[in-house]
């Protein structure tokens, strides 16, 4: 519900002052003119936010907390339960605080008369059109505790996935972490002193000593200026990245990575046909849920080719044949979309494929991470080895004999 407020004349004339809450202005002008003829003015209340942030409150719904949600929605409308009365519930029971705002602010707007996915649309802005298309086809067609099932298998997957990819990647990380640390501090701290000692017999340094000493001096003297450089590098490619240029440009390299592209292909293929599977079940059309997953897709390039093919689909074209010219789609997806209009049972189809490719990004995947160990290893070596042979050359070179 949104708070307005307003002036009006009331019967004698006298002007009015107030307040009012109402789904939209027009419900706020027919509940104002119940009381008072005339409505001169009328404006939403502006909440100053400038100061008004929660950090204890996440930036987003993560999708742990939207396959709960819906599993709770699922579960409690097959109950019989009144949609308020769940809304009520499940906001009070969740312990994602954002959700739990967004919950409250939709309970009081369906106790009004209005649809769960018109409330979700105003007041959910961290979350997915995913789920909220899926909650208004679900409402449409009346088979909304289909639809939350629905996507609540939908979330689990991906948060499943995302949970794996993330415990995989924290111990190489922390590894690169801890080494690129201490290499700093060899650099900065022991290199510099350890090249003192040399430098002081006044004799010429062996090359890889004295590449060393050069890059240890570079740390030594400029690193803030080092530190400056990659922050304005990555601000501005981040700041690049959030454009929709950048976006397209990004995910269009992605897919062109030696092992890395591989994973996207796959992970983008997943994430096409369970979407697009989530949507068909809750009873959306073709076209519709195209056009929804050609806007929520990860890789912007493969969205692209989904927004081009809505257009073939309203020309009459068949969705095997609006994506057949697709450059980042596996060939094997596009087949079986083909197969599975052929049959009438696209649905099932794509839910079979969007898990098989969901299989295949978590095995390419886990081939990538099982080279990351090894490769980290061997660059971490080299560097160690670089910087052992640059100090102890010259002092071997001095316990034989070689300076004086």
């Amino acid at each position: 519900m949104t708070t307005y407020k307003y002036r009006a004349k009331a019967e004698d004339g006298s002007t009015v002052n107030g307040v009012i809450e109402a789904y939209d202005e027009y419900e706020a002008i027919d509940q104002i003119r119940q009381t008072y003829p005339v409505v001169e003015k009328i404006a939403p209340v502006r909440k100053d936010r400038k100061f008004n942030i929660n950090l204890n409150e996440p930036l987003w719904v993560s999708d742990k907390t939207l396959a709960l949600t819906s599993n709770q929605f699922f579960i409690m409308l097959k109950a019989g339960l009144p949609m308020s009365r769940v809304i009520e519930l499940i906001a009070g029971q969740t312990a994602d605080k954002l959700m739990k705002r967004i919950l409250l602010a939709c309970a009081a707007d369906v106790a009004a008369g209005y649809s769960l996915a018109n409330s979700l649309e105003k007041n959910g802005k961290k979350i997915p059109a995913v789920f909220i298309e899926t909650v208004r086809a679900g409402e449409e067609s009346g088979t909304l505790e289909t639809s939350f099932k629905s996507l609540e298998n939908y979330y689990s997957r991906a948060n499943k996935t995302k949970k794996k990819v993330k415990s995989a990647l924290t111990y190489p990380i922390i590894v690169l972490i801890l080494a690129v640390v201490v290499i700093a501090v060899v650099m900065v701290v022991l290199v510099p002193r350890m090249t003192e000692t040399l430098q002081s017999f006044g004799t010429e340094l062996p090359l890889v000593t004295r590449i060393l000493i050069a890059i240890s001096k570079f740390f030594s003297s400029s690193w803030y200026y080092l530190l400056i450089a990659i922050a304005v590098i990555g601000i501005a490619l981040f700041s690049y990245g959030k454009t929709e240029k950048g976006k397209l440009v990004y995910s269009k390299i992605r897919m062109k990575l030696p092992v890395l592209g591989k994973i996207a292909k796959y992970n983008a293929a997943a994430q096409t046909a369970n979407t697009l599977a989530t949507l068909l079940a809750a009873g959306l059309p073709v076209t519709k849920a195209l056009d929804i997953v050609s806007r929520v897709l990860d890789q912007r390039c493969v969205g692209e080719e989904l927004n081009k093919a809505v257009v073939k689909l309203e020309n009459g074209m068949s969705l095997g044949e609006a994506l057949s010219d697709s450059k980042y789609l596996p060939p094997m997806l596009l087949e079986m979309i083909s197969v599975g209009e052929a049959s009438g049972s696209l649905e099932d189809t794509l839910q079979t494929i969007g898990l098989y490719y969901s299989e295949e990004a978590t095995a390419a995947s886990d081939a990538a991470l099982a080279l990351l160990e090894p490769t980290i290893t061997i660059v971490l070596g080299v560097v160690v080895g670089f910087i052992v042979i640059g100090i102890y050359i010259p002092m071997f070179s001095m316990s034989s004999g070689g300076y004086s």
